[in-house]
């Protein structure tokens, strides 16, 4: 009799051993499906070469699928809120950018705030590039700036779309040099760059991966960088600190783009996501391919932490900027 109770418990113990186990194994499985990275612009533009470039070597480290999802519209902001609303399981993440921080301001409204997300790892740093094309009669900032006050509300720049830190550099531009440039918005970068080429818009501060090519093709003109140095693909292009402008001689625009998790995704999730990034980054044929299409690695140390600072520091910093502007979503 002494022994029944005994023998009872560990029947019962064994039975919880086994009705927990699925459950430890689906943690410990993470991923045992395709992740989905969803970019809140077009196809072609900087965000989105980005985003697949990484996704490939996060697959390949992950061995699993790791598919790219464009959900368009609203300067980003449609991609953000999908992602806002997912299950926080660590199979629908965010490339989020700049943008997302300039419109915290921006936008009377939003349903999602970038800072809440759970925050996985800055990806990349890009300049600017000032790009017009070969038909314009321009060569130099100078005589872009020029050109622009010769034919003020009729010269234009085509963006992104609006708050995307391609108008934003264009618009500090304008309130820098005083010159009245139409903004043209456009649903992602990759589109405004085929009307560019096209002629149907004249000039772009476009991020320097999708027009580099076409700039080393001489499909388009480039002007400056709005970078603090000379972009390694472009050794020949100033910034726009090197015009001698003395209005630019502040003028420092840089994109950036992270990965960002839904709010309430488990830390431990977060973990795994972040150091397969982290080997992807380093991976031969990811470095060769920054080095070519002009992004920057992100500045050490890059964890979860630091990048959360870093959405917070510009979530003020461009906030400013927009207020001062007196800019809002069109």
């Amino acid at each position: 009799m002494n022994g029944q109770p005994l023998r009872r418990m560990r029947i019962l113990a064994a039975v919880t051993c086994l009705a927990l186990a699925p459950t430890w194994a689906a943690q410990a499985a993470y991923p045992d499906r395709p992740i989905t990275f969803v970019v809140g612009y077009a196809a072609g533009g900087a965000t989105d070469i980005l985003a697949r470039l990484v996704a490939k070597g996060v697959s390949e480290e992950l061995r699993q699928p790791v598919v790219v999802e464009n959900r368009t519209g609203a300067n980003s902001n449609i991609g953000a809120e999908v992602v806002a609303r997912a299950q926080p399981d660590g199979y629908t993440i965010y490339v989020g950018s700049i943008a997302n921080t300039i419109n915290r301001t921006l936008y009377s409204k939003l349903n999602y705030d970038l800072r809440e997300f759970a925050p996985v790892a800055l990806l990349a740093t890009v300049p600017n590039i000032l790009v017009v094309n070969p038909k314009v009669p321009v060569k130099t900032v100078q005589e872009y700036i020029a050109h622009a006050k010769a034919n003020p509300g009729k010269f234009n720049c085509a963006s992104s779309g609006t708050g995307s830190s391609i108008n934003m550099s264009c618009e500090l531009f304008k309130m820098e040099t005083k010159t009245n440039i139409l903004h043209v918005p456009y649903r992602g970068s990759g589109p405004a760059v085929v009307d560019l080429l096209g002629g149907q818009v004249d000039s772009m501060f476009d991020n320097l991966p999708s027009s580099i090519g076409h700039v080393q093709a001489g499909k388009l003109r480039a002007l400056a960088v709005t970078g603090a140095k000379r972009a390694p693909q472009a050794p020949d292009v100033p910034t726009m600190l090197e015009t001698g402008i003395p209005e630019l001689k502040d003028f420092n625009v840089v994109s950036w783009f992270g990965l960002t998790a839904p709010p309430g995704t488990p830390p431990e999730v977060v973990k795994t996501l972040h150091d397969a990034t982290l080997r992807a980054l380093k991976r031969p044929e990811i470095v060769q391919a920054y080095e070519k299409n002009g992004f920057d690695a992100p500045p050490p140390p890059n964890t979860p932490q630091t990048f959360a600072k870093w959405i917070n520091d510009e979530t003020e910093r461009w906030g400013a900027v927009v207020r001062a502007a007196g800019l809002k979503a069109e």
